[in-house]
């Protein structure tokens, strides 16, 4: 039998993004810009969909519920990855690498959880607009929402039950900007494949699920969108989930070209490059995609701003 607990491994060291110290710098800036971005446009968007009553839907119960999620997922690799900018040794130690990988797979497997709950309700909201309000009330909301947050932990303890299970002696040097679960199994002196197959497993079947339930929830909408027989119709129909379309088709694809895509000799640049767009960028887009784009929280952005002149005179 394997032995286990017999990892000598006390830090890891992570490699970063790049190690000319200039770059880092400029990286630095930048980040720090997205990041600052992604906390303003999350935080806000749960502010007002808390303030604006106009806001108090199953529609909006689930986005703040994705900003939080946004928020925290950017929150538990970005901060450190900017602290390295600024630092010759890039160390993490082996339980905070540990607590990153489980907090980070808790968030991201959430947001991709919200994702399919906010395509189901735009299927009833669409396909079913006069039974909508029986189907997504506020009992099934609140359901969708706990089996998103215990699925994401659930989740996140395989993965990282799975990966820091195994014995670490050495090696420790991360050729990435976080504690990633495949660079992680190619510093394991132990046997990984079994351990590898389980994660996979998970992975695939509620991944699967979840994007089968979004892809068939869009397969719906589009068809009863087409049904309605005025121009105008379709395209205020379209307008309610295209939103939400737009920040499915970008975490769907980054995490698809991710997973799927064939081995090359620059695999590892391509797997930080697109780590980056799901971890940082990403993020930061959603609120903006749902502020931009959406007619009710643009209004109800106007609305607290029209208050507030009105207060001041």
């Amino acid at each position: 039998m394997e032995k286990v607990n017999q990892t000598s491994v006390m830090e890891f060291i992570l490699l970063g993004l790049t190690d000319d110290p200039n770059l880092q710098i400029l990286l630095f800036i930048l980040f720090l810009l997205i990041y600052a971005i992604t906390l303003v446009g999350n935080i806000g968007i749960m502010s007002l969909i808390v303030v604006e009553s106009r806001l108090h839907t199953p529609m909006y119960f689930l986005l703040s519920n994705l900003s939080l999620s946004d928020f925290c997922y950017s929150s538990v690799i970005t901060p450190k990855m900017l602290l390295d900018f600024l630092s010759t040794k890039k160390s993490i130690s082996f339980v905070g690498c540990a607590a990153q990988t489980y907090f980070f797979a808790v968030f991201a497997s959430m947001e991709c959880y919200l994702l399919s709950a906010m395509a189901y309700d735009r299927y009833a909201a669409i396909c079913y607009p006069l039974l909508y309000h029986l189907i997504i009330n506020r009992s099934i909301c609140t359901q969708l929402v706990a089996a998103a947050y215990t699925g994401g932990f659930l989740t996140a303890a395989v993965h990282t039950g799975c990966t820091f299970h195994a014995s670490f002696c050495g090696p420790n040097v991360i050729d990435h900007f976080y504690c990633d679960i495949l660079p992680l199994m190619k510093l394991s002196c132990s046997e990984t494949f079994t351990r590898q197959t389980v994660i996979f497993a998970v992975v695939f079947f509620l991944g699967f699920a979840s994007l089968i339930i979004t892809a068939t929830s869009y397969i719906f909408i589009l068809s009863a969108i087409l049904q309605i027989p005025s121009t105008t119709g379709r395209r205020k129909a379209f307008s309610t989930c295209g939103s939400h379309l737009t920040a499915v088709s970008l975490f769907y694809g980054t995490v698809l070209f991710m997973y799927m895509r064939l081995p090359s000799s620059d695999s590892v640049t391509q797997d930080k490059i697109v780590s980056v767009c799901y971890t940082i960028i990403i993020p930061m887009l959603n609120p903006l995609i749902y502020s931009l784009r959406n007619k009710e929280v643009k209004g109800a952005i106007l609305a607290i701003i029209s208050r507030k002149r009105f207060q001041d005179y």
